[in-house]
């Protein structure tokens, strides 16, 4: 079994479910009492979260290329991002890093075109929804069709995302609107909605949406178990 490398901390809500989520699915796949072998450097959001929002993209490079190298000197034998949004830094690392790095976009599109799928809309932070780096190697790398909610409720998304989840705060309320959101945007014809930050999976599921949801947390840990198991 190889070591799996996680960046996390952005949040540690979410990278709490890729710890749980790798080591469930190791233990499904060779039986009890198997768990992964795993590394993780995990972070302060408080920082990454204020450099991100005074858009000091140079510092949180420094910041994963830093968390990459320490991987790497402990064992690690590929790299997991534990989050969609710094996937925005994500050449940073690998140009930095001889380990393998698995990109989240890249197996949330292999997970959507196995279903037949050409057009999905996008979920996330502003970041994430609004700059090129993640739906451009969607449509570039991959023929998908992408498109993202329209401005108030981006903004809608990403307050929840930053006030609320980040926080381990699920309320009602911000589950209706997200609700609301997919509707609409299953209604302009996507065929599949990307979850497309990592802490929107502990406040809605399949049972929100008419349309299927593709968890990136839950699909990122997978492929991660099976480069582990590879």
């Amino acid at each position: 079994m190889k070591t799996i490398g996680l960046i996390g901390g952005m949040s540690w809500e979410s990278s709490a479910q890729y710890y749980a989520l790798i080591n469930r699915a190791v233990r499904d796949r060779l039986g009890a009492p198997h768990s992964a072998k795993i590394v993780m450097h995990s972070l302060n959001f408080g920082e990454i979260a204020r450099l991100q929002h005074d858009g000091d993209w140079d510092a949180l490079a420094d910041i994963l290329i830093d968390s990459a190298e320490s991987l790497e000197a402990a064992g690690a034998e590929c790299i997991v991002l534990c989050t969609n949004t710094m996937h925005k830094l994500a050449d940073e690392i690998e140009e930095a890093s001889a380990l393998p790095f698995i990109h989240i976009a890249d197996v949330a599109a292999d997970a959507i075109t196995q279903q037949g799928m050409t057009k999905v809309a996008l979920l996330g932070t502003v970041f994430t929804m609004e700059e090129g780096f993640y739906r451009e190697r969607l449509t570039e790398y991959h023929g998908l069709d992408v498109i993202i909610p329209e401005e108030g409720d981006r903004a809608e998304i990403h307050r929840v995302i930053y006030e609320e989840l980040v926080a381990g705060q699920i309320i009602e309320g911000s589950r209706d609107a997200y609700r609301e959101i997919i509707e609409r945007l299953a209604e302009q014809g996507a065929q599949g909605i990307i979850l497309g930050c990592t802490e929107i999976a502990l406040l809605i599921s399949q049972n929100d949406s008419q349309v299927p949801l593709f968890d990136t947390t839950e699909i990122h840990a997978a492929a991660a178990v099976d480069f582990a198991l590879s």
